[in-house]
């Protein structure tokens, strides 16, 4: 029997790296449907792609599930988050031309030492100092040389959450500020700056124009609305990436406030008054609402490496067995070869320090060295200057993990917020709602509901710090990381 619905419903849409997801809630925060969709992706060494057709399946199949029981005409926007630093080219339909190139791919590294060296005093002014070989801007020299037959066409730069609006309206559409900035959009001037890219040979009518998060789209289109169920016309809005959707979501927009996000991966967003410069590129800067800046940046290590190194086994089991051991050896998981952030060191890779002989030690060691890792990210952030005094919230799937929760807010020190419904999803939600004319900062305020605090073990400081300090030592003995930031580290408390 349908629900019976007498307020404005909200439609998130989060295309992350394993699924797509789709969530329907009120003004209030209250869930009305829920929905996700598997995606598989391809790796080989620097390379990971994706087939950009699934997508949209995948939405469609997400979209449908979480409209279940609920009236057509109830949904009255949606917006739409994606992976950072996820492209491809299409066609002047906004069909897809070309493979898709995700978000930590870096097989656009020599690209990348040309973009550096082109836009060097811009990437300055913006913060970020340098791109990195995973962001957009290297891969779309990668793919226009790597697809020389497309010189003749009709082709243009699309971010992974652009194709999926664009199938939402049935036309392409412009992209966001938020997606636009790996691609080399200037924040500051809010243009694509021509004089880079002509130096770069990259013709100005391949990019895409640039909106504001939060900016109308578009109505939902015929095609669509038929897969999704969600009525014609339905407002379509401007979304971000999917680092800024999570933030969004656990309610981090107040300044010095962040939020941590352990999925695959694990990224940090937070809130400045102020542009954060980061001369190593590890941290960038969105634009934020009002006058802020959202700094933040992705490592690339994360939850992943449990499915990569555990694959089917009892993790419940591991948790519990990890959890009856004293803290001990500690690995440095990376799946593949190098990080990204705190720090950039394309050659790192995977480490333990200490040995552990079990299953579960080895279980242990593993969250632990993210957990550590986790902690020189907020070092490094205060270290450039970042206010990070303000609430901390901890989002993604690993927060299923009760003892690696706690692990993690022990090793930091400080205590932390685990908001209840915590999904990039939800955060597309709440900025499909200031559609309604209300502010971000109110509409995350009404929609942001229930959740807990955990409180640091002050009985495993000190050693956790140690282990912390062991960590750090061993990344500056292998000299990827740089000896001012593991000075810094030690003048911490």
């Amino acid at each position: 029997m349908p629900i019976r619905v007498k307020e404005p419903l909200w439609l998130g849409v989060d295309v992350g790296t394993q699924a797509a997801r789709a969530l329907v809630v009120n003004d209030e925060g209250k869930v009305f449907g829920a929905g996700s969709a598997a995606l598989a992706s391809t790796r080989r060494g620097p390379w990971h792609e994706q087939d950009p057709r699934q997508w949209w399946i995948a939405v469609v199949a997400a979209t449908r599930a979480a409209l279940t029981g609920i009236p057509a005409d109830a949904v009255a926007a949606l917006a739409v988050d994606a992976t950072s630093g996820t492209v491809l080219l299409v066609d002047g339909d906004g069909h897809p031309r070309t493979e898709a190139l995700m978000y930590d791919d870096t097989r656009a590294a020599s690209q990348a030492r040309v973009v550096d060296e082109v836009g060097a005093p811009l990437w300055h002014a913006l913060g970020y100092g340098r791109m990195q070989p995973s962001w957009a801007l290297p891969k779309l020299l990668w793919l226009l040389k790597r697809h020389p037959e497309l010189a003749s066409e009709t082709i243009r730069l699309c971010h992974q959450a652009d194709l999926i609006n664009s199938n939402f309206i049935g036309h392409p559409v412009a992209t966001d500020t938020s997606n636009a900035l790996k691609s080399g959009y200037d924040l500051i001037e809010n243009r694509w700056p021509s004089d880079v890219f002509n130096r770069l040979g990259v013709p100005f009518e391949v990019l895409p124009k640039v909106v504001r998060p939060g900016t109308h789209l578009g109505g939902v289109g015929v095609r669509a609305s038929k897969l999704t169920g969600i009525p014609m016309g339905t407002p379509v809005v401007a979304g971000m990436t999917d680092g800024c959707a999570a933030q969004l979501g656990a309610g981090c927009v107040e300044i010095g406030s962040w939020n941590s996000v352990l999925g695959t991966t694990l990224v940090l967003k937070g809130v400045s008054g102020h542009l954060v410069h980061d001369p190593e590129g590890a941290l960038y800067c969105h634009r934020g609402p009002g006058n802020t800046w959202l700094p933040g940046g992705a490592s690339s290590s994360g939850a992943g490496v449990i499915a990569e190194w555990f694959g089917a086994a009892d993790l419940d089991g591991l948790t519990t067995a990890a959890a009856e051991l004293p803290i001990g050896p500690l690995a440095y998981p990376l799946i593949p070869r190098g990080e990204r952030f705190p720090f950039r060191a394309p050659n790192a890779e995977t480490f333990m320090l200490g040995h552990a002989d079990t299953d579960a030690g080895v279980f242990a060691a593993l969250l632990l060295g993210v957990a550590c890792l986790e902690r020189l990210c907020f070092d490094r952030v205060a270290m450039l200057g970042a206010p990070t005094e303000g609430p901390l919230t901890f989002t993604g799937g690993a927060t299923r993990n009760g003892y690696w929760t706690q692990l993690r807010a022990d090793m930091l020190g400080r205590t932390v917020w685990l908001p209840h419904q915590p999904e990039p999803a939800l955060g597309m939600a709440i900025l499909a709602s200031t559609s309604s004319g209300k502010s971000l900062a109110d509409a995350s305020a009404s929609i942001v509901r229930g959740g807990r605090e955990l409180v640091p073990n002050p009985a495993r400081a000190a050693v956790l710090r140690q282990r912390y300090t062991d960590f750090v030592e061993a990344l500056s003995a292998r000299g990827w990381l740089d000896p001012a930031i593991a000075q810094y580290v030690h003048t911490r408390p």
